[in-house]
């Protein structure tokens, strides 16, 4: 008689990228109330989906500079958290990470969605009409698949699927969204999409949506928090200037000193003064527009991501933002500071990069919600930005963040 199958992580060394990752995905579904047996699930499929990569010792170099994170681990997790409902997680991951080419990326992203289209019951029929646009004979820039889980209970993850708008060259990425959203119905849809200095991604929602939804993920250097508050084009969307509201506490800015610490320069201290504050000038923020509606050309969601990353001397001070944006929508902090310490056993103010990105998502007839993105590290970890810091607060330890005072009430 057999005994019971071995959990993913009694067959790989944690000293390995999908032991590593695997290890974090099981703490994380630990703490973010999935059953055992879905956590198990979820941690076997995330290893079945990075493929031979996952066996690859952590004392060799990255399987490929992956752009999915700062360290290439080809792996991110996140927390979403709305009014009303418990939190979810989710895994984003590369599947083609360990291939030669983007070529072969591609190739090995596609055969992984489609066997989880299988084995989930859902078809991959929008993502195959747009492999000739995102998949050309010699495939450019940074990507060339992605895929994201959100993790739900049962064991049948939605599924979300990002492909690269600078696959036939930068030139041409604009064309290509152009095309792609045409042909997927949305042939009012570009037009509606606000100015931007490049479309970064492209994605479809597959599987198990009530309204899947097609989204253009734009990047916007050089920033301002009242420029970010016009970038939505959904119809009756949020209010300038609670778009603002959240760059300004996420990007950590105040007068006169510029966000990450550094000493803001002339334009920047002329801006704050104008009460327009200072310029994003790192990594872009980005916002993603969301289209469910083939009739109307205008989005059904509006998403803004702020690096926190780049903005912040640590990831103390990431959290703390974190935990005061939760606080302006009502929500409870501790899903997000539960999961920094289930991926991560270092202290907050040891690195700046466990808190990658803080976004604030609407989407129509749903209420906002904040995501935190939270980042593996398994090769690397950045170190702490020196200097001073607008308003920050004293390096803490993660349990002390977790016991900081309660969320502000909801905003009316």
């Amino acid at each position: 008689m057999t005994g019971p199958r071995p959990g993913v992580a009694d067959t790989l060394s944690p000293d390995t990228l999908g032991g590593h990752v695997a290890g974090q995905l099981l703490r994380l579904g630990e703490h973010g109330g999935l059953s055992a047996a879905d956590t198990e699930g979820y941690a076997r499929t995330l290893v079945e989906a990075l493929g031979p990569v996952a066996r690859r010792s952590l004392e060799l170099p990255p399987p490929s500079r992956s752009f999915l994170s700062d360290d290439h681990t080809p792996v991110e997790f996140s927390v979403s958290c709305e009014p009303g409902a418990a939190p979810s997680l989710r895994v984003l991951l590369e599947p083609g990470a360990g291939e030669h080419d983007l070529t072969g990326n591609g190739r090995t992203g596609l055969r992984v969605l489609r066997e989880m289209g299988r084995r989930w019951g859902f078809t991959t029929d929008r993502l195959d009409e747009l492999e000739d646009l995102f998949f050309p004979p010699s495939p450019r820039g940074p990507l060339a698949l992605w895929c994201a889980l959100e993790l739900r209970p049962g064991g049948v993850p939605k599924v979300k699927a990002y492909l690269n708008p600078a696959a036939s060259g930068a030139g041409r990425a604009a064309a290509t969204v152009r095309k792609a959203l045409k042909r997927l119905g949305h042939g009012k849809a570009f037009a509606s999409l606000p100015e931007s200095d490049r479309p970064l991604f492209f994605a479809l929602d597959l599987g198990d949506w009530a309204e899947p939804r097609v989204k253009v993920y734009l990047a916007h250097d050089e920033l301002s928090a009242t420029e970010a508050g016009a970038l939505s084009r959904m119809d009756d969307g949020p209010d300038p200037a609670e778009i603002e509201e959240f760059f300004r506490i996420a990007a950590g800015q105040d007068t006169g000193v510029a966000a990450g610490g550094l000493e803001a320069g002339a334009e920047d201290v002329r801006a704050a003064e104008e009460g327009r504050g200072p310029r994003v000038v790192r990594r872009p923020v980005q916002t993603c527009h969301a289209f469910t509606d083939t009739g109307s050309g205008l989005p059904s969601g509006f998403t803004l991501y702020v690096p926190v990353r780049d903005y912040a001397r640590h990831d103390g001070e990431a959290l703390a933002r974190a935990t005061t944006l939760l606080g302006r929508y009502g929500l409870d902090p501790s899903p997000v500071l539960r999961a920094s310490t289930a991926v991560g056993a270092r202290q907050p103010e040891d690195g700046v990069g466990l808190v990658a990105y803080l976004g604030l998502a609407h989407q129509r007839g749903r209420p906002p919600r904040i995501t935190t993105y939270i980042s593996s590290e398994a090769y690397e970890v950045r170190p702490p930005v020196p200097g001073r810091v607008a308003n920050a607060r004293p390096s803490q330890s993660l349990a002390a963040v977790a016991l900081s005072p309660a969320p502000l009430p909801a905003r009316p």
